[in-house]
């Protein structure tokens, strides 16, 4: 099974023949250092470092269709190299644009995304509601449902967007009262992330959006053409779109394990409150995490077989071009385990 890749030092991507390696030099030695990366066992590069590659590393990276995403100093996404498209189809990108440019259409998929991922923050708060040790989290339930009845009556993306904030918020308010105080929210912030909770939700929700961008890229659904998030040039939207419903399944369970559990310490963050950065070390134990929650299987129900969570993201990319093509009305993935 092919795995993703994490590069979270600074260094240079060197190709020799059919093989390439990763040098960096040793922070404390200056000794070079040199490790071969297994190309066909490689899904997809995160590149969390400052990355240097010839063209003859790209070319090989494109014939074997492994891509590479890129993240600034901030952890950021910044871009990616994006092999050549070889399943791409007119069809379904016509009929994709179409569902755009057509409002009642768009509104349908918005509002899909919005349900969907609101869906998936109420089971999280109903989970750790039934913890004892945690204040009542029931009046955050209540708003956000009552939030939720106000989607189908919405007629503009930017009354569907003020919807989907106003959930947010409440959202990351409740998550102050689910973890420990050096851990609090208190308001999100993003650029730059002010303390340890932004610094986790932003890092995590990054690495989601890359992971979704190649899922889509191994489907015909066209990623720069989405419905929720406006389709800027030079972004693939359409992650954006799909990220709503992931990001309390993966991103925000993951943060929830590492905080609850004490897994992470001061030396897994770096800088100071107000301009705060997660460590070397503090990416390497949420990568870890990630790679693990994304090979964690689930009995899936209407296939009735174990999928991976990565699985059900590029399921939910087919369920879209189903939708496109009028076979199937898209529903959003909303847990049920």
């Amino acid at each position: 099974m092919k795995e993703n890749y994490y590069i979270t030092s600074d260094g240079t991507l060197v190709r020799h023949q059919n093989t390439v390696y990763f040098e960096n030099k040793d922070p404390e030695t200056g000794e070079i250092k040199k490790r071969a990366i297994p190309i066909n066992k490689i899904y997809s590069i995160y590149a969390y470092g400052r990355l240097s590659l010839s063209s003859g590393v790209i070319d090989f990276l494109a014939k074997n269709q492994v891509p590479i995403h890129y993240f600034n100093y901030y952890g950021f996404y910044e871009g990616s190299f994006y092999p050549r498209e070889t399943l791409i189809s007119g069809d379904v990108t016509v009929q994709q644009a179409a569902h755009y440019l057509d409002s009642e259409k768009r509104l349908v998929l918005a509002k899909a995304f919005v349900e969907g991922g609101s869906k998936n923050i109420l089971k999280n708060l109903k989970y750790y509601s039934k913890n004892e040790m945690i204040p009542v989290l029931s009046p955050s339930i209540e708003n956000i449902e009552k939030e939720l009845t106000r989607l189908p009556e919405t007629k503009t993306i930017p009354e569907i967007m003020n919807v989907e904030g106003r959930i947010r918020n409440i959202y990351y308010t409740a998550f102050d009262e689910i973890v420990s105080e050096e851990y609090n929210i208190i308001k999100r912030t993003r650029m730059p992330p002010e303390n340890k909770m932004n610094t986790l939700i932003s890092f995590g929700n990054s690495v989601l959006y890359s992971t979704i961008l190649t899922e889509i890229y191994n489907t015909q659904a066209n990623p720069t053409i989405s419905f929720l998030h406006e389709p800027f040039a030079r972004r693939f939207s359409l992650s954006l779109d799909i990220s709503e419903i992931f990001k309390p399944i993966i991103v925000d369970r993951i943060i929830l394990k590492l905080v609850n559990k004490n897994m992470l310490d001061d030396t897994c963050f770096s800088g100071n409150i107000g301009n705060m950065l997660l460590s070397e070390k503090g990416k390497k134990i949420f990568l870890s995490e990630y790679n693990e929650k994304l090979e964690t299987t689930i009995q899936h129900r209407g296939l009735n077989r174990k999928v991976s969570y990565r699985t059900l993201i590029r399921l939910e990319s087919y369920k879209l071009i189903k939708h496109f093509l009028d076979e199937k009305e898209y529903q959003p993935l909303i847990m049920w385990w």
